[in-house]
């Protein structure tokens, strides 16, 4: 005879309880003649005679499920890796197919981190085809506000994890290579469209908030329309037509300022500094150079000596980019110390999300 095991969660702590055996972990009910047929055949019948009550299976996954992104963003609200939750979403859609919040985290699942074969301009048009459809079934199944506000809180962040992504793996790919000096005009035209994608999620994210819900989460969209404008700001050296993305901006800064009034618009980015890095790494807004930039404003820019160090590195770097910059050679020998550098820095806790400068 078999043990007793809940098929939700796979616990075996089951105890019996005004006649059926319910599971202490995620509250699944059994009846005896259940019980009976799972310690025997170690299965249970679907039709027949023997049927679970899938109404308590589903709102119990569902908990289960809600309760790991939950906790996951607690941890983390700046990268969601949803791996725990999906073990329920995937029996959640066994159950029922149509669940849209079931479909979005299962096929999105992880953190998407080494998933080249997802970075593509269809990947970003499917995500932001799936945000609309989202929030509406939010505001239709989850109308508690408390716990509203948190998946919507945690699908934002998990929004802003994809394109973010997306957005690092097209640099790599794209920039690594330098392709805007050795490729086509079609290839550099690409990388802007691609990236474009990746800013635009987080755009319509907080777009789609306020159409669906009004003005009760404008705090959360303008969260995701700050970030995408930092992503924006990055892409404008690339972009043709500079006073159409400097609009895009400013009117998304105006979106911000109505729920955010202290809200001020980042300056552009400097390119007074990580001369180096931005050399090596194609960008001044790329992953590893926000953790350099991180690095200096931080750590360096914290004691008199490590001001030194930077004032004395601005003093040399713009002239040894400017004679040697374009030689593969100074690049190579750059470039496996940064990596270094950055890998450590990282490990250590310093984070290679997007950046806005302190003044120096």
């Amino acid at each position: 005879m078999k043990q007793l095991t809940c098929e939700m969660c796979g616990s075996t702590e089951l105890v019996k309880q005004d006649g059926y055996f319910v599971c202490q972990t995620c509250g699944t009910k059994y009846s005896v003649e259940e019980a009976k047929k799972m310690m025997i055949e170690g299965t249970v019948e679907v039709e027949g005679t023997v049927k679970v009550d899938s109404s308590d299976e589903l709102k119990n996954l569902y908990i289960l499920a809600r309760r790991s992104l939950y906790e996951n963003y607690k941890q983390s609200s700046t990268w969601i890796n949803t791996n725990e939750a999906v073990k329920y979403y995937e029996q959640i859609i066994v159950r029922d197919p149509n669940s849209v919040e079931a479909i979005f985290f299962t096929t999105y699942t992880g953190d998407w981190k080494g998933y080249s074969s997802y970075r593509t301009y269809n990947s970003s048009m499917n995500v932001m085809d799936s945000e609309e459809p989202l929030f509406n079934y939010i505001k239709e199944n989850i109308t508690n506000p408390e716990e509203q506000r948190k998946m919507i809180e945690v699908v934002v962040a998990k929004l802003s994890t994809i394109s973010r992504v997306l957005h690092d793996g097209y640099y790599r790919d794209h920039i690594s290579l330098n392709p805007l000096k050795n490729n086509s005009v079609e290839a550099r035209k690409e990388f802007v469209k691609n990236l474009g994608a990746t800013r635009d999620i987080l755009y319509k994210a907080g777009d789609v908030i306020i159409n669906v819900f009004g003005d009760i989460y404008g705090d959360i969209a303008a969260k995701s329309w700050d970030e995408a404008i930092i992503y924006h700001k990055g892409l404008m050296r690339f972009a043709d037509d500079e006073q159409q993305n400097a609009d895009i901006i400013k009117k998304y800064a105006g979106k911000i300022s109505k729920y955010n009034p202290s809200y001020s618009l980042p300056q552009q980015s400097s390119k007074s500094g990580c001369y180096v890095a931005t050399c090596v790494y194609g960008s001044y807004d790329c992953p590893e150079v926000w953790t350099l930039r991180r690095f200096r404003d931080d750590t360096l820019g914290s004691t008199w000596y490590g001001r030194l160090f930077i004032r004395t590195y601005y003093a040399i770097s713009p002239t040894l980019v400017k004679w040697f910059g374009n030689t593969n050679w100074f690049k190579k020998l750059w470039k496996g110390k940064l990596d270094r550098m950055v890998a450590k820095l990282q490990a250590n806790g310093i984070k290679d999300t997007p950046y806005e400068d302190k003044k120096w």
